[in-house]
């Protein structure tokens, strides 16, 4: 099914993020200052983003042929939460297959209620870390309030902006972006912090619903074609590894810095 509206739902999310304030909260990052980003790639169309008429699920904004979706307010926040999502999605089986290691540092890029960032965060252990970026201070604030819930405490917010994930240089073992990237706005200055982010030979993860696949029931500016993901990273310092197709509805795509 397509997303749904959680209007009706924004009281109890509203003193589901209130309490967070208020209650125990993970300490605020202060990523070190990050050097110049490399010189954009002369393969770079001009301009960067088109804008013209598009669908009622996006900007009207484009990048390389795709119109770039409204990304999910903090209102829809249960939907990230809700029961069926491990039958739907199968997110433990994604967990095992990136092979996450103890003591490993993760950037849980777009990471909302912080379904996965509390997960991850007790597969590196307490000598790892994860880095959970959001753009809304008030899904933060009911991220920390699950991550708190949780009993965990290698945690750490960013929040980021539409042009700057605002994580640490040469710092992340692995950046994941799961049902996220299709939404960021400015998805190439994006993909260069994260890039930067990253050490030498770190991985880069996309989690998109199929695009080729017309059945999965996600609107279809919400879903992402292996395809499109691969040309939109032709233009970053990143090379394809491999793509894998273990979950129901999702591709799991992982890319790695180049060296």
């Amino acid at each position: 099914m397509n997303r749904p509206d959680f209007t009706r739902l924004a009281p109890l999310l509203f003193s589901l993020g209130l309490a967070a304030c208020l209650g125990p909260a993970s300490p605020a990052a202060e990523p070190p200052s990050t050097s110049a980003l490399p010189a954009p790639s002369s393969a770079l169309p001009t301009p960067l983003y088109e804008f013209r008429p598009g669908t009622p699920d996006g900007l009207g904004k484009w990048f390389l042929g795709r119109e770039i979706a409204h990304y999910m307010s903090h209102q829809g926040a249960m939907w990230l939460e809700r029961p069926e999502r491990e039958d739907e999605e199968q997110p433990t089986k994604l967990l095992d297959a990136l092979k996450l290691q103890p003591g490993n540092v993760i950037a849980d890029v777009g990471a909302g209620s912080g379904f996965l960032s509390w997960r991850m965060a007790k597969r590196v252990g307490t000598h790892g870390l994860v880095y959970a970026n959001d753009i809304q201070p008030e899904m933060l604030a009911i991220l920390r309030t699950n991550v708190t819930a949780h009993g965990v405490t290698n945690v750490v917010t960013i929040l980021g902006t539409t042009t700057d994930p605002k994580l640490p240089t040469n710092a992340v073992d692995l950046a994941i972006f799961v049902d996220v990237y299709h939404e960021c706005d400015h998805p190439y200055e994006i993909i260069r912090g994260v890039a930067q982010s990253l050490k030498p030979g770190g991985r880069l993860v996309f989690v998109e619903y199929r695009g080729e696949e017309q059945w999965i029931p996600i609107k279809p500016l919400h879903k992402m074609t292996e395809a499109q993901v691969r040309k939109e990273m032709a233009l970053q310092p990143l090379e394809w590894v491999e793509t894998l197709h273990l979950l129901p509805r999702q591709h799991v795509i992982i890319f790695r810095r180049k060296d």
